[in-house]
Order: structure tokens, then C-alpha cells, then sequence
């Protein structure tokens, strides 16, 4: 794929919307619309050791704008400019729960929509959590949702975990952090 130009059309406090002229690889030309993200990070955060019979996760309940709904997450959130994934991460987890984490271990690197935008989510778990206090912004509205993994299953299953990225890290943590020996 060639870049041959891009025209910004708007610049926002999230996003920036470009309109890119490419050369795909088949040499066809193209007009796309990109929408440009910082990017962020998000952790399951585990109060029990992650391969414990049936740990309890700390996740929060979201009222979501454009799901107009509250939606079960992880907590996560955009990277400041020139802030690493891990320390978003962990700022997050402390703002939007008020728990500090001992131990932050990545799992993947994921794109949450390559069709539109650039934005990546870095995924991780922690646990050693610390209690504290939340500093949430003041447009977050956020419950703190403590619950086992067995009832995060069943609320997965009846379908009220929704959230993309949530899923991915939960699905990667039951393969990948529960199945292995600390």
C-alpha cells in the first residue's frame, strides 16, 4: 500500500478524523476515512490469584453514550500523550476503581476497529491490589463491580458483558493466565 496524501477534516479531545488518499496493494486508489486515536489500556484486574477455583475480578459499570446503556468493562482508558500502555494501565485501574496494582502483566496488543481507526488497546491483568480512592473525571459515570469469575461467565453468557475489549482480555485471561501455574 502506497500513502499518497491526507487532509485533516476534524481535530477533537478523542479523535482526529482524516481523509487518506492510498494505493492499495491490488493498485487501486482509494479515499478513506481514518479516525485517529491516541490509543489505550485496559486491565482485568484479579482480587484473588488468577488460577484460584473461582477468583473475584473488580470491573465496573459504565454509562455509555453511544450504547446509551451502562455496560460491564474492564477499567481502561485513552494514553496521555507520550504515556506508556502499563502506566495508563495503572492509572486507570486506580481512578476508575481506586485500587493500586502490585503486579501489571501484559497480554496483547489488540485494534479495535482497523476498518475506521488506528486505535489500539493494550491489554493486561494485575493483581496484589491495593484499596484506595477513585478520582473519576466528572463525565464517568462508574460502579465498581466486584464479582467472582463463575458469575462473570453467567453475566457473559446471558450476554450482559457486551464490550469488545472487555471480552478479548477476559477470553485471553481464562486461556492463557487461569490455565497456568503462578
Amino acid at each position: 500500500m502506497a500513502f499518497l496524501s491526507s487532509r485533516r477534516i476534524y481535530s477533537g479531545r478523542v479523535i482526529n478524523l482524516d481523509l487518506d488518499e492510498v494505493e492499495l496493494p491490488n493498485g487501486a486508489r482509494a479515499s478513506l476515512e481514518m479516525i485517529r486515536h491516541s490509543g489505550a489500556a485496559a486491565v482485568v484486574p484479579f482480587l484473588d490469584p488468577p488460577t484460584a477455583p473461582d477468583p473475584r475480578v473488580v470491573l465496573i459499570r459504565q454509562y455509555r453514550h453511544a450504547a446509551n446503556t451502562y455496560l460491564y468493562e474492564v477499567p481502561a482508558g485513552r494514553l496521555d500523550g507520550g504515556e506508556s500502555p502499563e502506566r495508563c494501565a495503572r492509572r486507570e485501574l486506580q481512578e476508575e476503581t481506586g485500587y493500586a496494582a502490585d503486579q501489571l502483566v501484559p497480554l496483547l496488543t489488540i485494534y479495535t476497529t482497523p476498518g475506521f481507526t488506528d486505535e489500539q488497546i493494550h491489554l493486561f491483568w494485575a493483581q496484589g491490589l491495593r484499596a484506595g480512592s477513585p478520582a473519576r473525571e466528572p463525565d464517568e459515570l462508574i460502579e465498581p463491580a466486584v464479582l467472582r469469575w463463575s458469575a462473570l461467565w453467567r453475566r457473559l453468557g446471558r450476554g450482559e458483558i457486551a464490550d469488545a475489549k472487555t471480552l478479548t482480555a477476559i477470553l485471553l485471561c481464562d486461556a492463557f493466565v487461569r490455565k497456568r501455574p503462578q
